[in-house]
């Protein structure tokens, strides 16, 4: 299983976007789009700094007009069943473009059974889902549409409604070169629009760049508490009393997650099984993707079932060691006895969380709604 090594192939985050599926394409048939001279416009991502690079798909390469036909895409409402539910319903951008609510509802008013992840960063994201069950951004995009709890909607019938909507034919051209709608064109043009959603403007980043001479004591202890092992040194091989919570949000890279699958200690019994229930594997029950940190203050409620209000309820389960099992993971060491973090320490971990927010990020026109 692609699962059992995912310490040991961390390194190859950069190498991810070449690796393809057999058999998880619905359409076998990928449409190269050209950027030849009469064609739509090249985009080149802007890399902020210290971020690496952003590995591209060959078979879509990102382009002016796909970017503005994938932002159309995002927000239309004729993807779904009903014709009122678009990705962006369960994506609120001034909740970091996740759902406030803990499940989201979808289009025949059924609620999901796990929250909404926060849409951030994709591009340098490997797998996809809490289950990490879709290897590539533009596969991810598929489930949601057809899923009947989520839009509900057949794509062959979603294909036809937009071929039929005026708006929508001239942007295709504009795109791809010609007026035809496909599934593998909209999945493409989404992916690239959303490749463009990145955040790297917050407290934290502009402190990072030196544009911000300092953080704040409490600011600053909380990032100190953040990289430091855990664990008082009699106790634990080089514990420092810190939070231990670079192992999985480790910033080294800026993205502030690993992205590989981890059980944090959430249950000793799984009601879901996480990347199990993909792999059918038991050394993967209760395993889930580690989400991004990034505008975790805006991105309430936290983990896969949303059980979580607040961030001091997220530290507090950390603090206690969680809960035994076997998938436990090993960076979960303390399930007996605790961090033993202070009132003060708890305090200074969500001071330093806050500093990710991005509010150029979340208010940026170019990711709102353009049909509003």
């Amino acid at each position: 299983m692609r699962y059992k090594n995912y310490i040991v192939v961390a390194f190859v985050f950069a190498l991810v976007g070449m690796f393809v599926l057999p058999g998880c394409q619905p359409d076998p048939e990928l449409e190269p789009i050209d950027t030849a001279e009469d064609g739509p416009t090249p985009y080149e991502i802007d890399i902020p700094p210290f971020f690496a690079p952003m590995d591209i798909p060959e078979d879509n390469p990102m382009t002016v007009e796909g970017i503005e036909l994938g932002r159309h895409l995002f927000w239309e409402k004729q993807l779904s069943g009903n014709n009122e539910i678009s990705c962006g319903s369960c994506h609120f951008p001034e909740h970091g473009f996740s759902d406030p609510a803990q499940f989201s509802t979808g289009a025949t008013g059924m609620e999901g059974n796990r929250h909404s992840m926060a849409l951030v960063n994709l591009g340098w994201a490997r797998d996809y889902f809490w289950d990490s069950r879709a290897m590539t951004l533009e596969e991810q995009i598929i489930d949601p549409v057809q899923d009947p709890i989520e839009m509900n909607q057949e794509w062959d019938e979603a294909v036809m409604e937009l071929q039929q909507n005026s708006l929508y034919p001239p942007m295709f051209e504009d795109a791809f070169g010609d007026e035809e709608v496909t599934q593998d064109r909209v999945t493409k043009a989404i992916a690239q629009f959303l490749r463009t959603m990145i955040s790297a403007d917050s407290k934290f980043d502009k402190w990072r760049r030196g544009e911000v001479a300092e953080l704040t004591q409490s600011e600053d202890h909380g990032r100190e508490l953040f990289i430091t092992e855990g664990g008082s040194p009699e106790d634990v091989p080089g514990g420092q009393f810190g939070a231990d919570c670079f192992h999985c949000h480790g910033f080294g890279d800026m993205q502030f997650s690993d992205y590989l699958p981890h059980n944090n200690g959430l249950d000793s019994n799984f009601s879901d099984l996480g990347v199990g229930g993909v792999t059918n594997d038991p050394l993967d029950y209760g395993k889930f993707k580690t989400p991004t940190l990034r505008n975790i203050e805006l991105t309430s409620p936290y983990m896969h079932d949303g059980r979580f209000e607040t961030l001091e309820e997220v530290i507090d389960h950390y603090d206690s060691g969680g809960h035994p099992s076997e998938t436990l993971d090993p960076f979960m060491k303390f399930e007996e006895g605790g961090l033993n973090l202070s009132d003060q320490d708890k305090a200074d971990l969500i001071a330093f969380l806050k500093t990710l927010t991005d509010t150029s990020f979340v208010n940026d026109p170019k990711f709102s709604n353009p049909h509003d």
